[in-house]
């Protein structure tokens, strides 16, 4: 079928390389495969993989490097499949090489993963807990201060509360419910975008008078709870693809919540609204295609 695997796999993971994430307890695929995914960057789009390929029969295992973009797949003889599914997620996947596994490579692989399972459950959970709180913080705050980009900001809460609620729910759970989360948690995302939307356009059409102070308050807060994020996630990003993309999209709300505050300095600057729509119109458009891409996944 392709390469030989000969001597020691030279591609094992380790505690400081990256993590095998197993679809089901018991796979032992003959075969890996590397896929470069360009638009692999955050927990979102690695949480697309796993449902794409978790109906995939015999089951594969999943080797996660979201800093390079890579995505390694310890499958049997049905390559075509895997890569079909692949790329009717549309985020630029291409096949690089296929070779014969190592069965040391997958055995470490997966030892690995237990490993690192329950330290990785216990901070999902409390980045849950902060991105959920945060989101009803922030919404009924850019509601007070007439603020889009706060409610847009807000909605990236609720996405990031949606990422890791699904990752948390899903394990041990059938095809079938993983699916039907994550395609409620994509519907409720794309209300809440098509609101923010809609509330930009509202402000746009008929103006607004944002409360910069109350922009820049509450973004600071948002910023200091998604810098305790990162504190969390620091102790374990080295552990595993998920905890380093877990790092990636925390560190990517950072720049947001910054973008709001500076937009709240702008609008005490020029007296003006449009800086609190364009950044709301931004966020607002992310979470958006987010959750198309959510949506595309099919049993």
């Amino acid at each position: 079928m392709s390469e030989k695997c000969s001597g020691q796999c030279q591609s094992s993971p380790t505690n400081e390389d990256v993590k095998i994430d197993t679809q089901l307890d018991n796979y032992s695929g003959a075969f890996v495969s590397t896929y470069k995914v360009p638009q692999m960057d955050c927990p979102s789009e690695e949480r697309l993989i796993r449902l794409a390929l978790d109906s995939i029969q015999p089951s594969v295992g999943l080797q996660f490097d979201i800093p390079n973009r890579l995505v390694k797949v310890f499958h049997d003889e049905n390559l075509d499949e895997i890569t079909k599914k692949l790329q009717q997620l549309k985020l630029g996947a291409e096949l690089g090489s296929t070779k014969q596994s190592c069965s040391t490579e997958a055995a470490k692989a997966k030892d690995l993963a237990q490993k690192n399972e329950m330290k990785e459950a216990s901070t999902l959970k409390w980045l849950l807990a902060i991105n959920g709180v945060m989101f009803f913080i922030e919404v009924i705050a850019g509601i007070i201060a007439q603020s889009a980009g706060l409610i847009a900001d807000s909605l990236d809460m609720f996405a990031d509360a949606a990422v890791y609620g699904l990752a948390i729910y899903a394990v041990g759970k059938s095809i079938s419910m993983k699916l039907r989360a994550a395609h409620i948690s994509g519907v409720l995302q794309v209300i809440l975008a098509l609101g923010a939307l809609s509330e930009v356009v509202r402000r746009f059409v008929y103006g607004s008078e944002p409360i910069s102070s109350l922009m820049m308050i509450f973004g600071g807060i948002a910023l200091i709870a998604n810098v305790a994020c990162l504190f969390l996630i620091f102790g374990n990003k080295e552990d595993g693809a998920h905890m380093k993309a877990s790092w990636i999209f925390s560190a990517n709300d950072v720049i947001a919540n910054v973008g709001v505050i500076l937009a709240g300095l702008l609008v005490t600057a020029t007296s003006s609204r449009y800086p609190d729509l364009v950044i709301g119109l931004i966020i607002a458009l992310v979470v958006l295609n987010g959750a198309r891409r959510i949506l595309q996944l099919k049993y």
